[in-house]
């Protein structure tokens, strides 16, 4: 049994959040084993008795599909179907999960102890698994509120189809889904799991008992492995051996933005529905925050070139000294069941998947791939709305701000705390999910999030700043390795801060469109921040041909918050929205500044023979000589992903080509012209001139 709720969060857009329970305070006061061995009974789909995972492989070797394929492969190559038929056993093999209790128990048993010792709480919103009445569960005794708890997933699982989509920002993510569920007695989700994992002895046969079934990460123009893959998954889920869960962003995020989705999975999930194979499919969003990541100067090492470790069994016992560190709490948010048919409702036309034999593979349309790529994007938006913000993340801001402004001093503690409270407000009013305790001085609060990230932080004289400072006695290194060094410390705490992006993103765009325009013309504006909104749609989650909506959505925000005065024709700020403007800016600013400075990479240092590969050595090369020479301010613009995305927007725009087949295979061909003007017009220096799409 989970305890009562700790917080109840009014958000002042959405009136209305769920509340949380801690999961681990009973766990804290009883008994670790008996919970682990308790009696589980999770409500299985239309009350079917699963199948073994030994049927579901031949439910998968005998399908239509996959015989088909393996004809047709064969006619293509000239190899004997047997052949190929031992082939698809085999993929099989190293794929499929073996779900068994017994493992689940262990996991259940362990996690409890290192989720104890790790974390002060694992909070989940009890409406999200429970979605039942207020008054219900207020007129109910314990034992029968025990029986509703998680009546609504219940449901939800028995009567179609449920796909689990939770954000993905650690290693610990899956675990802690299967782990939940557990608790709430709910159906245990096969998880699609990297073939990294695979290879750890011991523990990847546990994770593939406990629920993993383990896929490549590309599959290349293999069409065997595809069918194989994609007939596991749709016959997993049509046949409701359990949720299928996997993570849409396809890789674990290092900056703690939402990536821009992965469609291969999802489009894999929706074939049933589209076929008319199930009547509907549940794609539950899953929002998880964690308050300190395990993992942020790892990620931020790997976002400077340093290789990712590998993973293996004696790597996990190595990294066992994190029980001593505290890594504060977890909230993780179950969102409103989106149905697949609602989606297609009035966008998919399901009788086209009528005119070939269902077992026929065929590539989408590209109608479906538009609404499976958009379906892709609201799902992501509604994890990015759900993620809970923890004080941290504002701090997190203001001080990279403040170290951005050459602030050598850092900040005085009580003028930090104004700050956050300021800040606190106006994400509150941009309906932020925020979890900043009221009852407590905000004081209290500041203190406290700088007490968890003290590896971050420093606090001397009653001032805060970032911790940059080497050690003592200091290590002899060269200038670029203490500016590496730093930049670990930066990097980790910008993951922070890009927690919150997603909040003021829009509004942050809209007010660089105002900076960079000499005037009030709503025209102009609106030009600008589509011009910004295009180039990073590599960068943020910003759903294809929604720009009218999303500036819309930014002048609501900012007429809300009584920052600008918008009219038919023109734009204006108000006396005091200076402040709010300057800081939505400054929050667009490393970005900005990085995109130029790769801009100005291509057109000055890009040799002839530059490729892909050389790309992100090469740019890092580059920033640091500025950074260290004082042409760059942003020690941010270091990260690999910022430096990737900056290149993928140079690509999707033509600015920059990457040369396909014989000796110059990879190699990227620069338009000088046009990246040369899209830096110009990063800076403001050029108008925009684009047509506006839509009347406002």
């Amino acid at each position: 049994m989970a305890s009562k709720a700790v917080y109840s969060h009014r958000d002042p857009m959405l009136k209305k959040r769920d509340d949380f329970e801690d999961i681990l305070e009973e766990r804290r006061n009883t008994s670790d084993l008996r919970y682990a061995l308790r009696c589980y009974t999770p409500a299985l789909y239309k009350g079917l008795t699963p199948c073994t995972a030994s049927q579901l492989k031949t439910m998968v070797l005998q399908s239509d599909q996959l015989l088909y394929v393996i004809n047709q492969v064969s006619k293509e190559t000239g190899t004997a179907t047997d052949e190929i038929q031992s082939e698809a056993e085999a993929i099989l093999e190293e794929m499929a999960h073996r779900l068994q209790l017994s493992t689940i128990r262990f996991f259940a048993f362990t996690l409890s102890k290192i989720f104890k010792t790790l974390f002060r709480s694992i909070c989940v919103n009890e409406e999200g698994i429970q979605r039942v009445s207020r008054p219900i569960r207020e007129t109910q005794n314990e034992e029968t509120w025990l029986t509703l708890i998680c009546s609504q997933l219940q449901q939800t699982i028995q009567e179609q189809p449920v796909v689990l989509l939770p954000s993905h920002r650690s290693y610990m993510d899956f675990l802690l889904m299967s782990y939940i569920l557990y608790t709430y007695d709910l159906a245990l989700p096969v998880i699609a799991a990297g073939m990294d994992f695979m290879g750890m002895k011991i523990v990847g046969e546990m994770l593939r008992m406990s629920g993993a079934f383990f896929i490549r990460r590309s599959f290349g123009g293999d069409k065997l492995y595809w069918t194989v893959f994609s007939e596991y998954v749709k016959i997993m889920l049509k046949n409701g051996f359990a949720p299928v869960e996997f993570f849409l962003e396809g890789t674990r995020s290092r900056t703690a933005k939402s990536l821009t989705p992965k469609l291969g999975l999802l489009n894999i999930v929706m074939d049933p529905f589209l076929k008319g194979e199930v009547f509907d499919i549940s794609l539950v969003p899953v929002s998880i925050s964690y308050e300190r990541i395990l993992e942020e100067a790892l990620y931020a090492r790997e976002l400077l070139g340093v290789p990712k470790p590998k993973e293996s069994t004696s790597g996990l016992f190595k990294a066992r000294k994190i029980l001593s560190e505290n890594y504060g709490s977890i909230h993780v948010y179950f969102g409103q069941p989106v149905s697949a048919r609602s989606l297609a409702e009035g966008r998919v036309d399901r009788s086209q998947f009528n005119l070939t034999p269902r077992h026929i593979p065929r590539k989408p349309s590209e109608g479906i791939q538009d609404f499976v790529n958009d379906s892709a994007f609201r799902l992501v938006r509604s994890q990015e709305e759900n993620m809970v913000l923890k004080p941290w993340v504002l701090l997190a801001a203001l001080l990279l701000q403040n170290q951005a402004a050459g602030n050598k001093l850092g900040v005085l503690v009580e003028d930090l705390t104004e700050q956050a409270v300021w800040l606190r407000d106006l994400s509150r009013q941009f309906g932020a999910f925020l979890h900043w305790p009221d009852h407590i001085p905000p004081s209290r609060v500041v203190s406290s999030s700088l007490s968890l990230h003290r590896s971050l932080v420093r606090v001397s004289e009653g001032r805060v700043q970032l911790n940059l400072e080497p050690g003592f006695p200091p290590p002899a290194m060269t200038p670029e390795e203490e500016l590496l060094s730093k930049a670990v410390v930066v990097l980790s705490c910008a993951s922070y801060r890009n927690q919150v992006l997603h909040v003021f993103i829009r509004a942050a765009l809209l007010a660089s469109a105002i900076h960079s325009v000499a005037g009030s013309r709503k025209q102009e504006i609106f030009n600008a921040f589509s011009f910004l909104r295009n180039m990073f749609s590599n960068e943020f989650i910003l759903r294809p041909g929604a720009e009218v909506q999303d500036f819309e959505e930014a002048c609501y925000l900012l007429v809300k918050s009584a920052v600008l005065q918008v009219h038919q024709q023109e734009v204006l700020v108000t006396d005091r929205g200076h402040r709010t403007l300057a800081f939505l800016t400054s929050i667009l600013d490393p970005f900005v500044q990085g995109y130029q400075m790769v801009c100005r990479f291509l057109c000055e240092e890009a040799a002839e023979s530059l490729t892909e590969k050389q790309f992100v050595p090469g740019v890092r090369k580059f920033f640091i000589k500025h950074l260290l020479t004082g042409g760059l301010k942003y020690v941010e613009v270091l990260s690999s992903d910022l430096q990737k995305n900056a290149l993928a927007a140079l690509l999707r725009l033509g600015a920059v080509q990457k040369l396909r087949g014989g000796a110059d295979e990879g190699t990227l061909k620069v338009n000088t012209v046009m990246v040369n003007s899209l830096e110009d017009t990063l800076g403001g220096k050029l108008p925009t001139q684009k047509p506006l799409a839509a009347r406002l």
